[in-house]
């Protein structure tokens, strides 16, 4: 029987679901524990013994069962339809010698431990989804930065995907939040002596080009520190092996260039890359499969090689769909103008406060090169 859940909350029926299998692994610890019983009785006796009845099994280990397991597992396991079987494994194991005070907490630890586990990888997948449209949604800056490091953020992602079940438009609030959040931001900043907008970090500047051109980077991007990295472009840990996972896959024969590759100071730019290409539903396995099916990154000099695939990888997703290597154009215009020191180039991205009309940031709708600016 299903652990009754409250209607039109999924959080609350992925609990029920984690309580569930723990239910299961009970049943499966106890059929080896009665397995265990019969076959020493028949070893030892010559017939193993049956089991008590029904009733009186259940009325003399019920109140240990709720003593010595914890209480979800109890109710859900005294409510299913099975339970009278359940209780007569137990009153013959305690029949057969076994003290139930000190194999039921064990069994306990066992299933608490498939519990807790089924309710960390739903509580992480509702995470890794609500990464993602915050990514899509809000700009890159201290508010996004600040909203997926929160220590409170798989209750946030949990509230967020609650409301969208009860209809209400996550985007549009997250859309409407930005700003007076950012104000809140301001204020702290300025009350603690600091600027609130972060001055442009090196790597910022030197990231803007082919490698970028299109995605949204925060002003003090930090790729010395990886972790902070994928915070401030919104990558979870779940996604970003799953594009390692990718290239490795993409670069058969050649493991150790695609480990290279994953850990060049500039794979949180590509990740960031193939997260974008995802949400346009592009395939970004395909894209990938060209690092092997042109090898020209492995001509030149060894020490070089990380800075060639990190080259190769950028063009090889950014390169649209039946287009060559040979025929690609040469010269990317809206990358060399991003590049140029004369711009600022997260003009765009200041500009970016949230587009309202659909939920979804400016630099989330068509991208477009980042216009001439105030020289620095």
């Amino acid at each position: 029987m299903a652990t009754p859940t409250p209607e039109g909350d999924p959080f609350a029926a992925a609990a029920g679901e984690a309580v569930q299998t723990a239910v299961v692994a009970y049943r499966l610890v106890m059929a080896l524990a009665d397995a265990a019983r019969r076959h020493q009785q028949r070893r030892l006796k010559g017939k193993a013994e049956d089991l008590p009845p029904a009733d009186e099994a259940v009325n003399s280990v019920g109140e240990d069962v709720k003593r010595l397991l914890p209480a979800d597992i109890s109710m859900a396991l005294t409510k299913e339809a099975d339970w009278p079987q359940l209780a007569q494994q137990l009153a013959a194991l305690r029949k057969a010698g076994v003290d139930l005070d000190q194999v039921l907490p064990r069994v306990g630890e066992i299933v608490v431990n498939v519990r807790d586990q089924v309710a960390a990888k739903a509580g992480q997948a509702v995470s890794d989804e609500w990464t993602r449209v915050v990514r899509e949604t809000l700009p890159a800056g201290p508010v996004r930065e600040a909203l997926v490091t929160s220590p409170l953020w798989p209750e946030m992602a949990a509230n967020m995907a609650l409301l969208q079940e009860r209809g209400v438009n996550v985007r549009h609030v997250l859309a409407a939040a930005h700003d007076e959040v950012l104000g809140v931001n301001k204020t702290v900043a300025e009350g603690l002596g600091a600027a609130a907008e972060p001055a442009m970090s090196r790597d910022a500047q030197l990231s803007y080009g082919p490698l970028t051109t299109g995605l949204d980077l925060p002003r003090d991007l930090d790729l010395s520190n990886r972790e902070r990295a994928f915070a401030q472009l919104a990558i979870s840990p779940q996604d970003n092996e799953r594009y390692a996972r990718w290239v490795r896959e993409a670069m058969p024969g050649f493991e150790r260039e695609a480990g290279l590759l994953v850990s060049s100071r500039q794979w949180p730019l590509l990740a960031a890359r193939m997260a974008q290409m995802e949400t346009d539903g592009k395939a970004v396995r395909e894209h990938l499969a060209r690092l092997a099916g042109d090898t020209s990154w492995q001509e030149g000099p060894a020490a070089q090689l990380g800075k060639r695939l990190v080259q190769a990888a950028g063009d090889a997703l950014g390169r649209p769909a039946g287009v060559t290597a040979d025929s690609r154009v040469r010269v990317n215009t809206a990358a060399a103008r991003a590049t140029s020191t004369s711009l600022d180039p997260t003009k765009a991205a200041v500009k970016a406060a949230v587009s309202a009309e659909a939920g979804v940031a400016a630099h989330r709708q068509a991208a477009q090169a980042p216009r001439a600016g105030r020289r620095r």
